[in-house]
């Protein structure tokens, strides 16, 4: 690959598979954000859901159970970006997206019963 022998090049010092998977992260990045944004703002996923998390604003996002809610959010905007903007996924279509969302469901009931018994 051409681009790979150059960044070798370029930057010899480091670990000779360094560049490689900084290769391999941009194209994840890149399927990723195709999955994401799809032709609209790359960072639309953040934005979209930060607005939604606004919305709430005495909900503690912070905590185990906000923190399971919040990936449960990314997924299900994710999943709703798909459907709305017709992308076909490059990484992770609807159905995952909806078996993720089942199982930060899961695992908020299992956070909150647990936050619930600490309380007693």
């Amino acid at each position: 690959m051409e681009l790979e022998d150059e960044l070798k090049e370029r930057f010899p010092y480091g670990h000779p598979r360094y560049v490689d998977l900084t290769l391999e992260e941009l194209e994840l990045h890149n399927a990723k954000n195709h999955d994401f944004a799809g032709g609209g703002d790359p960072l639309g996923n953040f934005y979209r859901t930060s607005i939604i998390k606004k919305l709430y604003p005495g909900f503690d996002w912070d905590s185990p159970f906000g923190s399971a809610i919040g990936l449960m959010l990314k997924q299900f905007d994710s999943m709703m970006w798909l459907r709305s903007q017709k992308i076909e996924a490059k990484v992770e279509g609807i159905p995952a997206r909806l078996k993720d969302i089942t199982i930060y469901m899961k695992l908020a009931i299992l956070l909150y019963e647990e936050e619930l018994s600490a309380n007693k």
